[in-house]
């Protein structure tokens, strides 16, 4: 593991623990006790889109990399992305934009080594596509949750406070 793969993964670590730190110490000074607050991630999928989406999740292998409802592969040594709450971050069209890329670094370049990049689905028909993003786009996390995890990973990046 290089050098550059390790601050990677330590900055990741080290932002679970600001956020984990940063919401107990919320919910004691607010006197919640851990579990007051729902989950922070939902979606806004009807049934019939998370069924089509989870089928085509399944078959593309999407869970080798990612998480998805806090649910990881044990064997997963990818460190991508969480799809918990990754539509608070993008729109629809921007999924259905990068899914069709054939390159998709050029959208959303990544610093991981080539063999665990973000593959292209542009292969896929356009309506696996279009389900994807639309469901992709409908994974949102609660407005209380993003604002903790952005000033979280400010703050370890930058070593600064948030100010937003």
């Amino acid at each position: 593991m290089r050098s550059g793969e390790k601050l990677i993964l330590g900055l990741i670590a080290l932002s679970v623990v600001v956020v984990g730190g940063v919401r107990y110490w919320q919910q004691q000074g607010a006197g919640l006790q851990p579990g007051d607050r729902d989950l922070p991630f939902y979606s806004t999928a009807d049934p019939q889109l998370a069924k089509e989406a989870g089928d085509l999740i399944r078959r593309e292998g999407c869970r080798d990399c990612h998480s998805l409802w806090a649910v990881r592969n044990p064997l997963q040594a990818v460190p991508a992305p969480a799809l918990d709450g990754i539509g608070s971050l993008h729109e629809e069209a921007w999924f259905y934009q990068y899914l069709s890329a054939e390159d998709p670094q050029a959208i959303l370049p990544s610093r991981l080594k080539p063999e665990y990049r973000m593959p292209s689905y542009a292969h896929l028909s356009e309506r696996e596509r279009r389900v994807l993003a639309a469901y992709l786009a409908s994974l949102k996390v609660e407005d209380w949750y993003l604002t903790q995890v952005k000033k979280a990973e400010y703050e370890a990046l930058t070593g600064q406070p948030y100010r937003p």
